[in-house]
């Protein structure tokens, strides 16, 4: 049995955001003035990098979706917005999603707990269903 775990979401709000802070920076640049203002002066090359800043911004929004849980047998991997992460089950001592707490957590043998930022809790029931079956391996490899 395996699991894997992407927000729902979060995925949508970000990609609705991401093309939003895009378009607005697009649009921005676009009416930028061009020639001189005040004593400002703006070209070309001044809307070019306005809108690449607010490409940055949407890449780094964008980030957020990357977010995954994927679990089997051997352990879990954890991908938060930088890097990953491999746990085998033996250092693994629960699975949980404290209540008002915005993402499930794992709890490590060493008391560290490591944020499940893909099993979020306002996805309702699929964050439930997917510590339930965290949960399930978790405990078989504890028995095994």
């Amino acid at each position: 049995m395996s699991v894997e775990v992407r927000p729902r979401r979060l995925t949508v709000v970000c990609r609705v955001v991401a093309a939003l802070v895009l378009l607005a920076f697009g649009v921005l640049a676009v009416l930028l003035p061009q020639g001189s203002t005040g004593g400002q002066t703006f070209g070309l090359a001044d809307q070019i990098a306005f809108f690449g800043i607010g490409l940055l911004l949407a890449v780094a929004v964008f980030a957020f979706t990357r977010v995954r849980v994927r679990a089997d047998e051997k352990g879990i991997w954890v991908r938060n917005v930088v890097g990953d992460r491999f746990f085998p089950w033996g250092v693994v001592v629960s699975v949980d999603l404290p209540d008002g707490a915005p993402w499930a957590q794992l709890e490590l043998h060493d008391d560290e707990t490591v944020a499940l930022l893909a099993i979020q809790s306002n996805d309702g029931d699929l964050a439930v269903d997917a510590v339930l079956a965290l949960r399930k391996l978790l405990a078989s490899a504890q028995d095994a």
